[in-house]
């Protein structure tokens, strides 16, 4: 079975949450020591691995995970929403579920 070996960060200064996002999903790979690697407005990247709107666009933060057979699997798109408010430790279980 291939194992978790880095996470991606795919933001921009300007989206919601990127900062928190990018805090939580540099925190995970920090506590289970994997790489972290940032990329910042990577449309070519996201167009390829990443989650479309229903025009084809990519939406901005997405959270992968990079596995030690070459693998990119989409793991978030966002931080998830409940009622008005950011989940923000939803989005950390999501990302901790995916490595699992």
């Amino acid at each position: 079975m291939p194992k978790p070996v880095k996470i991606i960060f795919v933001g921009a200064s300007w989206a919601d949450f990127n900062k928190e996002l990018k805090s939580i999903s540099q925190e995970v790979a920090k506590s289970k020591g994997l790489e972290f690697e940032e990329k910042q407005e990577d449309y070519v990247f996201l167009t390829k691995y990443g989650e479309k709107d229903e025009f084809g666009g990519a939406d901005i933060p997405q959270v992968f995970v990079v596995y030690d057979n070459g693998k990119i699997k989409h793991v978030l798109t966002k931080v998830p929403i409940v009622g008005t408010k950011p989940d923000f430790e939803a989005a950390r279980r999501k990302i901790e579920e995916a490595l699992s």
